[in-house]
């Protein structure tokens, strides 16, 4: 059985109040009933929709009233709009269904219930429903008290209120941005898919997106991003507080040491480190080293590299410039210190106790393995 049918008068409760304003609800559908027109009336709740449509029949016993929600099974909902475009119904109770895709030209009056609920677009897009043809349209809103609603609701309602000429779409997605905030680009305010991972990782994540979209690649999004080469040298490597007591000031540089793309530009930071806060000390002298040796290893396509005080290794990724045949006969020739441990990992051995001589084994391998990429 179709979910379209004719209320009867009789079906109505007799303490029956909807909304605040039962005779603006009766005066604005007769008024379009009785020019040949029909009416929408939006209730967005599937669970009280029966029970709201028994009381439209007895406050408007005039209309022929029709039900349809996204619930029902197709062919019934087909029916009922089917129904309601050959004006066998004439008022049409009804969910969001209708905010898009449909056009019925008679259609002039929508009564929307409760409106404080529905987003400012989703207004806008429910109001566009009437006047698409040359007749007069009307849509009510109805709300309850204003100290029912939140400030929001209130905002988005004077909102729609206010748009009635052309160009009220775009002056519409300035209010919604306005109401729901936009976030601050540069600020620490963020909303939505920043607010969630961050200002400097989303632009990372969309630069990532856009270079694999410019070289034909799909986009792995299970693959974690690579933040360039691990270098681990088993050394106290960091800003200490003691140097730069500033936290804020020691994040700030952090980042700087950790982004700077070339070996000339880290010893110009270097030198403005040591200008603003005086000599290094060894961990942050450690720290200026390790990120040198990163950038060395960078065009390698390195991932991650380890060198302890008697061993080492150095592992590659896929898309290394290392030419095979060449990494052979560097091994070839380092057969007692150095051998392959599976196909992208290079393990090496040797005696560095001493810090120098382990950033000496650090540089001395990854000249090597410069001298083994591919020339074109």
């Amino acid at each position: 059985m179709r979910r379209s049918r004719n209320f009867s008068r009789s079906s109505a409760s007799p303490t029956f109040r909807l909304s605040a304003w039962p005779s603006t609800i009766r005066e604005a559908c007769l008024r379009e009933l009785r020019r040949g027109g029909q009416v929408y009336f939006v209730h967005n709740s599937v669970e009280t929709i029966d029970r709201t449509g028994e009381r439209l029949a007895g406050l408007v016993p005039e209309a022929r009233i029709s039900i349809g929600h996204g619930q029902m099974r197709e062919r019934d909902l087909e029916q009922v709009m089917l129904d309601f475009y050959h004006k066998r119904a004439n008022l049409l109770l009804c969910t969001t269904i209708i905010e898009s895709g449909i056009d019925v030209p008679t259609a002039n009056t929508i009564v929307i219930d409760r409106a404080d609920r529905f987003g400012l677009a989703q207004l806008h897009q429910l109001r566009g429903r009437v006047g698409r043809s040359h007749h007069q349209a009307y849509a009510y809103l109805i709300t309850p008290p204003k100290n029912a609603m939140t400030a929001d609701a209130q905002r988005r309602l004077e909102a729609i209120e206010s748009l009635e000429d052309l160009g009220a779409g775009f002056v519409l997605a300035t209010h919604d941005l306005e109401i729901r905030g936009a976030g601050e680009l540069l600020g620490e305010d963020q909303s939505g898919q920043i607010q969630e991972v961050g200002f400097a990782l989303y632009m990372e994540l969309l630069e990532r997106a856009v270079k694999a979209m410019q070289a034909g690649k799909d986009l792995d999004l299970e693959k974690p991003l690579h933040h360039g080469p691990e270098i681990d040298l088993h050394l106290p490597a960091l800003l200490p507080e003691s140097y730069l007591p500033d936290v804020h000031a020691r994040l700030v540089l952090y980042k700087r040491i950790s982004s700077v793309p070339s070996v000339t530009e880290l010893d110009d930071l270097q030198a403005e480190t040591m200008d603003r806060f005086g000599p290094l000390p060894d961990p942050a002298r450690n720290l200026f080293r390790i990120a040198r040796l990163r950038a060395i290893a960078a065009p390698l396509a390195v991932e991650r590299m380890d060198v302890g005080t008697g061993s080492g290794s150095v592992s590659f990724g896929d898309d290394t410039p290392l030419d095979p045949g060449a990494l052979i006969l560097l091994l070839q020739k380092s057969s007692r210190t150095m051998r392959f441990d599976g196909p992208k990992k290079v393990r090496f051995t040797g005696k560095w106790d001493d810090p120098e001589e382990r950033f000496a084994a650090a540089q001395r391998m990854l000249a090597d393995l410069a001298r083994c990429v591919t020339r074109h």
